[in-house]
């Protein structure tokens, strides 16, 4: 459901894939059975209980009712286009998207295996930073467990698909741009900031340790 986050800041994010969210994201109280419901045809591509089997969907299970609700939000007004969500929530009220949020963040994310020729690289740039570039270790807004920071609205990246965090990772280096065609420094700033400092073994590497967190 939250596909393509285009970037230069991981939310896998979480597109990831790590997002910073403003004041616009939810106030609703969520109602998991009642999202169950209005998720079911969320699950053709991001699984019946959020564990997508495909990596180009993220997983949803677990990833933060904030940041799942402030990430549909956006895909319902344009500010983040997602060909594949073209028209999934267009019609969904505020309280839709709470519900369907609050189901998909009460579900258990499955786990996955880092690569371990990637282990040593992945976990400095992930705990540490690049201190000479600038970059700012993930731990610090996704924490040192991947379980994020719900309050904050930073996603969860532990178990999420490494192939979905490298790829939100290269879109927020290439820069988010929003479909009028201005960079977008809003939510997106700290990843695009981070992300642009990365090459592409370093995106791989720390996706990589981020999806084999548990």
């Amino acid at each position: 459901m939250f596909v393509r986050t285009t970037v230069r800041t991981l939310a896998f994010a979480i597109v990831a894939l790590g997002t910073t969210v403003g004041a616009s994201a939810a106030v609703l109280k969520g109602d998991p059975a009642a999202g169950e419901a209005k998720a079911a045809t969320c699950g053709a591509c991001h699984g019946v209980d959020g564990n997508s089997a495909v990596p180009n969907f993220p997983k949803l299970a677990g990833l933060g009712e904030k940041y799942l609700v402030k990430q549909m939000k956006d895909i319902r007004s344009g500010l983040r286009p997602v060909a594949a969500m073209a028209g999934q929530v267009d019609n969904m009220t505020d309280q839709d998207l709470a519900d369907i949020a609050a189901y998909y963040d009460a579900q258990v994310r499955s786990p996955e295996m880092t690569d371990p020729e990637l282990l040593e690289l992945g976990r400095k740039v992930y705990m540490s930073g690049i201190m000479d570039r600038k970059v700012a270790a993930c731990s610090g807004c996704h924490s040192p467990s991947g379980k994020g920071n719900a309050p904050a609205g930073f996603p969860a990246l532990a178990g999420q698909h490494a192939d979905y965090i490298a790829a939100q990772l290269k879109m927020f280096r290439k820069g988010y741009e929003d479909p009028t065609g201005r960079v977008n420094d809003g939510d997106t700033k700290i990843m695009r900031t981070t992300a642009f400092e990365l090459s592409d073994l370093e995106i791989q590497a720390v996706a990589a340790y981020a999806s084999g967190l548990r």
